[in-house]
């Protein structure tokens, strides 16, 4: 598959790209890659998304650990490699053991997770099945993460899944070739 949406040159750049470019690079500390590559197609898009993502990534009530691990759920779900491939190490490094990584991409459901995960792990599941929560699922997810948890991890699932759907339809190129393995 080609990439629909590759990097644009500055030359080929609307000014307007080139202003949401250069602010993307003085944000970020890099110039667009991944998902901002389609994304600056749309460059006032693009630079309201990056700062919801900033959020969801370095600022969510969650953590650090049970963000990534609801970043590779997404990633999963979405069948799209570029954020597994982008996450997975995070995960890792951030605390999600490699056994539960390797059942997600396989698409299955980690038989050890810890009890957080546990807690998300359903908790998207059923957002995915009806659209919302349960009053237990609500109530549980409050209790532990308090109301900033909850639209974090909601905000979370539709940012990366907003995310995904970019890539995909763009064909965005994972690092390394990586591709995601087929569900069973």
């Amino acid at each position: 598959m080609t990439d629909r949406m590759p990097p644009l040159p500055p030359e080929a750049m609307t000014p307007d790209q080139a202003r949401a470019a250069e602010a993307f690079a003085g944000d970020r500390g890099t110039p667009v890659f991944g998902p901002f590559v389609p994304l600056l197609r749309s460059p006032e898009l693009m630079l309201h998304l990056q700062k919801v993502g900033a959020h969801c990534r370095y600022r969510s009530a969650l953590g650090l650990g049970l963000t990534e691990f609801t970043i590779l759920l997404v990633a999963r779900r979405h069948a799209q490699p570029v954020e597994w491939a982008i996450h997975a190490p995070i995960a890792a490094e951030a605390g999600v053991a490699e056994e539960t990584i390797a059942a997600l991409l396989e698409g299955r459901r980690p038989p050890a997770m810890s009890p957080d995960e546990t807690l998300v792990f359903d908790a998207v599941a059923e957002l995915w099945a009806h659209g919302g929560w349960s009053d237990a699922t609500y109530a549980a997810i409050g209790a532990r993460f308090g109301e900033a948890g909850i639209i974090d991890l909601v905000g979370t699932v539709g940012y990366y899944a907003t995310i995904a759907m970019v890539m995909n339809v763009a064909r965005t190129e994972a690092p390394g070739g990586f591709r995601m393995p087929p569900l069973p």
